[in-house]
């Protein structure tokens, strides 16, 4: 059983979030959620995050990152070692693919592999048009300038 919500109403009362309700609506989202290989997400700053994977085994080789628009997608590839027969296999050594929906403007920063940790570092950089600006308010009548925009003054 599948639940539709209907952003409809939202629509009327707001502007420029297409992509939320379409991210929303993504049957990608609703899929089985693979639970392999463990990851944790943690905010280390305000605009900072950073993304931590558990790939035991694997060697930079075998991992690709790959940033697409606003999705991060890690791929790990283990070569198969031919030596020997296995009585017992209990490393995971699978191959697998982890996609993380990013928000605009979030962009990878850093990368590395310690001790069988895959760490991504992100930032989220805001661009200076998109920052909350002040706007004087004038009398266009006068002859004066109507609007005039100040961005932040920055102090060298």
């Amino acid at each position: 059983m599948r639940n539709e919500f209907d952003f409809a109403p939202l629509y009327r009362s707001s502007i420029g979030f297409d992509r939320v309700f379409n991210l929303l609506n993504n049957p990608q989202r609703l899929q089985a959620i693979e639970t392999w290989p463990p990851y944790d997400i943690v905010k280390s700053g305000e605009d900072d995050y950073r993304i931590q994977m558990a790939v035991a085994g694997f060697a930079d080789s075998d991992l690709d990152i790959t940033q697409e628009r606003n999705v991060l997608i890690v791929k790990g590839q283990k070569n198969e070692d031919k030596e020997g027969e296995y009585l017992h296999r209990g490393i995971a050594g699978r191959s697998f693919e982890r996609r993380f929906e990013l928000a605009d403007h979030v962009r990878v920063e850093n990368a590395s592999l310690t001790n069988g940790l895959l760490t991504v570092d992100l930032k989220r950089e805001i661009p200076e048009a998109m920052k909350p600006r002040k706007i004087a308010i004038g009398n266009s009548t006068s002859g004066q300038t109507p609007l005039q925009i100040e961005g932040d003054k920055q102090v060298a």
